[in-house]
């Protein structure tokens, strides 16, 4: 054994060694650790504990010293290293930060982390990391838009008042249509789901042009109104009010929130409407469509697909 070491195991220090030692699912870099301190406790020397636990003869001295300094808690634990590489000053981190909030050289649209990398010397993912410690995202756009609507407050707490505080024995729509959809149909019919059998259908499809969804959601409890139509005039946008006329209860009154599109506005529209007393139309503010839970976005429609 070699001279200096004088390795002292207590009893319940003993107890802590063999269990991490008779543990499977411990770390192999904890179990030959532990099973050099036990065998340095037993009065293995150098060689004998070298050849049983498979390691070097530093290696063995390293962790006699770490016990006597630490206990068994350093033999679990392993010392921090300083980074092979020099971490950034502050003052480089905020050259960074600074250079991010201007504009990128050249035509480019945003700065890139291997831009910014080679614009200040350092490595793209120190970029990444000063990003992200500083919620930085150049490639990221927030849009927004500003209405012009003069009467912008009073249509928008019309609508939001719907919304919120709809009337008693009324039935409040949210109308939208979407125009241009392709109607596609596989060119085959399909096989349905069954046991032991993925539901089949064809790779190519035939076309049958473009149709148009008018749709009505009702914000109280979530049901829809849908009809579609090969055309978007005001002559459709009137049978779907007549389909919406037929649809709820004769004795609702109804409230409709539209859009501004002309066609709402249509002077045969204004006169189907002085026709119907009990709707009410409510337009949003201009360039406000997100005021409209209904807005309908589906670029097709396809059967079976």
């Amino acid at each position: 054994m070699r001279t200096g070491i004088s390795v002292v195991v207590s009893a319940s220090d003993r107890l802590r060694l063999e269990a991490v030692v008779g543990d499977r699912n411990t770390r192999q870099k904890h179990v030959w650790r532990c099973r050099i301190v036990l065998l340095t406790a037993d009065g293995a020397g150098t060689s004998t504990i070298m050849r049983v636990a498979g390691v070097s003869e530093t290696a063995v001295w390293r962790w006699q010293e770490r016990f006597m300094a630490s206990g068994v808690d350093g033999l679990l634990r392993d010392k921090t290293r300083p980074p092979r590489i020099a971490p950034l000053g502050a003052e480089a981190i905020e050259l960074v930060v600074a250079l991010t909030l201007t504009d990128p050289p050249g035509e480019t649209t945003h700065w890139t982390a291997d831009m910014m990398a080679k614009a200040r010397g350092i490595s793209a993912s120190a970029v990444r990391r000063i990003w992200k410690a500083h919620g930085l995202q150049p490639h990221r756009y927030r849009q927004f838009k500003l209405s012009s609507d003069p009467k912008f407050a009073t249509k928008l707490h019309d609508v939001v008042g719907l919304y919120v505080d709809p009337p008693a024995h009324a039935i409040v729509l949210s109308v939208d249509e979407k125009s241009q959809i392709q109607a596609l149909d596989r060119t085959q019919p399909g096989l349905p789901l069954k046991k032991g059998r993925m539901g089949t259908m064809t790779h190519d499809y035939k076309r049958h042009g473009t149709t148009t969804l008018f749709a009505a959601l009702n914000v109280l409890d979530g049901t829809v109104i849908g009809r579609n139509m090969q055309r978007h005039r005001h002559q459709e946008f009137i049978r779907f009010l007549n389909t919406i006329n037929a649809s709820v209860p004769d004795d609702k009154a109804v409230h409709v929130i539209l859009d501004n599109y002309a066609v709402h506005k249509h002077p045969k529209v204004r006169a189907w409407l002085g026709r119907h007393e009990r709707f009410t139309f409510h337009f949003t503010p201009t360039s406000c469509s997100w005021l409209k839970p209904s807005k309908v976005s589906s670029p097709s429609l396809q059967n079976g697909a």
